[in-house]
């Protein structure tokens, strides 16, 4: 049996100051991202999913959203299930 991977990776989204609290509630509702900071026209987001082409699917139409300013990959990790401890957190958490 194939070993399981999760792909995680973060993101800011920047878009209009104004635009932030309607398009953090927009973010939320995508499935596999979470919102987790705002400010100064800046989203902080996690994207989680089955593979790195569904992280980059998923930034890619964030970015064509409208209040969209621009989207940009931080960071990428991609985790096996046996790195991930009883409470679904990896062990570096």
């Amino acid at each position: 049996m194939p070993e399981i991977h999760y792909h995680i990776s973060s993101a800011v989204v920047v878009t209009r100051p104004e635009a932030v609290q309607a398009m953090s509630a927009t973010l939320a509702g995508i499935e596999g991202v979470e919102v987790h900071a705002t400010g100064g026209g800046k989203i902080v987001i996690v994207i989680e999913g089955p593979s790195s082409g569904f992280l980059g699917e998923t930034l890619i139409r964030i970015s064509a959203m409208d209040d969209v300013i621009a989207a940009h990959m931080v960071f990428e990790q991609t985790i096996s299930e046996k790195e991930m401890s009883d409470d679904g957190r990896t062990h570096a958490a």
